[in-house]
């Protein structure tokens, strides 16, 4: 393998929409290299966690639409029937519904957990305490899609966290989405929720790790029981 080949394979790809913090980062480190030498390395490092935290790899995305993949890399930190918020217009009964909870090292680019029609986007500001929290998905500020799939009507929520001041979401109603592509992506530490009708059984369980595009959260219509959750 040439070097050049090796090179575009151990580098993972940065989003666009990184590269202006990752200039401020180190640009920020130079005027700080002009002040004592040790700050400019403490900047060279942030600004490497920067360059880290915006990449976005591509993934192995299932081809098979009763799965609901992770809509994020992360921690499955909830599965449990819950209401959905009342602007999504979903139900006023208890859906299933598997959080994501994503802490500054993981990937925060986010990808639509199945394939559809974007019905509505509902944004909702909030305030900003742990998204590892269950009441984050309630206080907090979030972006909210409706998405019209082949097994009817799902939620997905993006959950601002305790230092996220910003939610990106790149999708607008009447787009065609396929399952595994990037839909929007939150700055610094969030979280996503999924809401899914009846006749799905969850896949994962709480504390367990999961890959955006690429972890089926649930299944649908699949006779196997569901994986047992602490919080279920």
């Amino acid at each position: 393998m040439s070097l050049v080949k090796t090179i575009r394979k151990t580098l993972v790809p940065i989003h666009p929409e990184g590269h202006k913090f990752i200039v401020a980062f180190f640009a920020v480190s130079l005027i700080l290299g002009f002040l004592w030498m040790p700050l400019f390395w403490i900047g060279m490092v942030l600004t490497a966690w920067c360059a880290y935290f915006f990449r976005d790899p591509e993934r192995s995305v299932p081809q098979e639409d009763d799965y609901t993949l992770s809509p994020a890399d992360g921690t499955v930190s909830l599965v449990s029937m819950t209401v959905p918020p009342t602007e999504l217009a979903l139900s006023s009964e208890p859906m299933l519904k598997i959080s994501i909870f994503m802490n500054v090292f993981d990937c925060h680019v986010n990808r639509a957990p199945m394939r559809g029609t974007v019905e509505h986007v509902v944004y909702r500001a909030g305030k900003f305490v742990n998204a590892d929290l269950d009441k984050a998905s309630e206080e907090n500020e979030r972006n909210g899609l409706v998405i019209d799939t082949g097994h009817g009507r799902i939620g997905v929520v993006q959950v601002a966290g305790l230092v996220a001041r910003r939610i990106v979401c790149w999708v607008t109603p009447t787009m065609h989405v396929d399952a595994g592509q990037r839909f929007g992506l939150i700055r610094f530490g969030s979280r996503l929720d999924v809401y899914l009708p009846e006749g799905f059984t969850p896949r994962v369980t709480v504390g367990q790790s999961a890959i955006g595009g690429e972890t089926v959260l649930a299944e649908f219509g699949s006779d196997k029981g569901p994986v047992l959750s602490r919080r279920m």
